[in-house]
Order: structure tokens, then C-alpha cells, then sequence
């Protein structure tokens, strides 16, 4: 009998990928930087196999970010109280955003939109972007509160 991932395994190992290939590093890098081969490291990505607290800690150091970056999103178990902010803590990222910067697309769009450093220019980019797609009735009002948060 197979077993089925734990969907927080593969939200995690999702998180890896995603900051992995947002700093434009390969599974082999990683997996050489942790002394794991490039196939191990799918592995983690995919949940299939689980990554142990310290070798977490290790991953994010690699990274260059917080373990709780691994988290951020995650599903909850069944039966478990909500989750409270302290109120100091950024807010979680939407799963769409998530979802959406784990693609190829997602991520050189990301990449290229670091890269603009002037406000004005940002600001003229975002502006184009929802010009060139369509009406703002058509997306999710989820969406549109997170879009008019950023500005």
C-alpha cells in the first residue's frame, strides 16, 4: 500500500522548492550545500520524504531565510485551534501568491520586478499588468483586498 505525503510534508517541501528556485539555485546546488544528492532534495520538495527539525534549520540557513518561512500557509491539522497572530508579525501570504510563484512564470516575473528599483516605474508596471488583464470585476475579491493592501 502507498503511503500519501502529510500535507504539511509537501507544503513545506513546496516552500523549499519555491525559495530554491527564487534565488535561482538548482536541486544539485542545494543538495551538495547539505551533503544530499539533487534526488533526496525532490524528495523533500515533494513531501515524499520528511525533513528532520535540524536539517530544516540547515536548509533555511542555505536560503537565507527564517524556518517559519517553511510554514507560512500551511494547512492545518483537523481538530487544531485557529492560529493567532501577536499582531507584530507580518501577514501570511495568500496560498494564490504562493501558488502562483511557484511557477516558472511567476518567478521571472518576480525576479524582473525586483530588479525595477525606481516606485514610480513599479507602480506604472502593476498599473499596466491589470490593464492588460481586463476587468478587476473578473478576479476574486480575496485578490483585490490583497492588491489594495500593497499599495
Amino acid at each position: 500500500m502507498k503511503k500519501t505525503p502529510n500535507p504539511i510534508d509537501k507544503h513545506v517541501g513546496s516552500r523549499v522548492r519555491m525559495r530554491r528556485m527564487m534565488i535561482g539555485m538548482s536541486q544539485e546546488r542545494l543538495g551538495d550545500a547539505l551533503g544530499l544528492t539533487f534526488q533526496q532534495v525532490q524528495k523533500y520538495e515533494k513531501g515524499t520524504n520528511r525533513i528532520g527539525a535540524s536539517r530544516l534549520h540547515q536548509i533555511a540557513s542555505i536560503l537565507g531565510v527564517q524556518v517559519e518561512f517553511f510554514y507560512e500557509g500551511a494547512p492545518q491539522a483537523e481538530g487544531a485551534p485557529p492560529v493567532v497572530s501577536d499582531g507584530l508579525s507580518e501577514t501570511p501570504t495568500p496560498p494564490y501568491v504562493a501558488d502562483f510563484l511557484s511557477t516558472t512564470d511567476g518567478l521571472h516575473l518576480m525576479r524582473a520586478f525586483m530588479k525595477v528599483r525606481d516606485p514610480k516605474v513599479r507602480k506604472r508596471v502593476v498599473e499596466l499588468v491589470e490593464a492588460l488583464a481586463g476587468d478587476d470585476e473578473e478576479q476574486p475579491a480575496e485578490e483585490l483586498e490583497a492588491i489594495e493592501a500593497v499599495r
